[in-house]
């Protein structure tokens, strides 16, 4: 990592810009007064004193009263606890809020068709994940001949979600039943003629008959990597017609 990065690295854990090149600079020097920072930097010196004064006030930096004033920065690993700390108390500010405000939201009692989109195959993992803990009597997890490696966190939600009495049915490839095969996690296989994997559908997710997520690779010649897209939407007019398609495509699988 070059400086640059780790100046920007330093703003994203809340270090203004002075007070970034400050605290890199007293790295380098060890000890040193508002002439040698500004000497190797280009923070004007007097903006050194309230950056340096700012960092002290974080437990970053310690000063020493002489003439003229000396800088020192804490230890690495201290300065790594505060900034864990600070980041992990604004973000807890941050929730709260954030928590209060859609408590207050209330419900207005209006029915919605809404359907909803995911980009990103992190974000959509994410999505499945809640939906997974979310349900109480039943899941149904299908994924496409040519979908990737089933990610651990999902599989192991399945597990856990199936070790709590949920009913989940995985259906796809053979790979399903190693990953499975010892669990309370029922496999099934698609038979060898179901056209299943045509098209560049990649996971089916439906949660409780009511809850539905469907995501499809987009395989363009000019990606890079392939991108994942999915649609879900819950307790809708939309979701029980997504549903209702959806077991009638596995209706040939017993048991499903």
């Amino acid at each position: 990592m070059e400086e640059a990065d780790a100046i920007e690295a330093l703003e994203r854990l809340g270090l203004s810009n002075y007070e970034a090149k400050v605290f890199a600079a007293l790295q380098r020097l060890g000890t040193g007064t508002a002439r040698d920072v500004h000497r190797v930097t280009d923070v004007p010196r007097s903006q050194v004193y309230g950056a340096a004064e700012s960092l002290q006030d974080r437990g970053l930096v310690e000063v020493q009263q002489s003439k003229p004033i000396q800088y020192r920065p804490v230890s690495l690993d201290a300065a790594r606890a505060h900034l864990r700390g600070e980041f992990e108390r604004t973000q807890e500010q941050a929730f709260d809020y954030l928590e209060t405000a859609r408590q207050e939201r209330g419900d207005t009692g209006e029915r919605r068709e809404d359907i909803w989109t995911v980009h990103g195959r992190a974000s959509i993992n994410g999505r499945i994940a809640q939906l997974l803990d979310d349900a109480e009597d039943r899941i149904l997890f299908a994924v496409g001949a040519d979908a990737g490696p089933l990610e651990d966190a999902v599989a192991d939600l399945l597990v856990e979600r199936a070790a709590d009495g949920v009913a989940v049915n995985a259906v796809g490839a053979d790979a399903l039943e190693d990953r499975f095969g010892d669990t309370d996690v029922s496999v099934y296989h698609f038979p060898a003629d179901h056209p299943h994997d045509d098209g560049p559908v990649d996971r089916v997710v439906v949660v409780d008959g009511a809850t539905v997520l469907l995501s499809v690779r987009d395989e363009r010649d000019d990606l890079e990597l392939d991108e994942e897209t999915a649609i879900w939407s819950s307790r809708t007019g939309i979701a029980a017609v997504l549903i209702q398609l959806i077991d009638s495509g596995l209706g040939e699988i017993g048991g499903v």
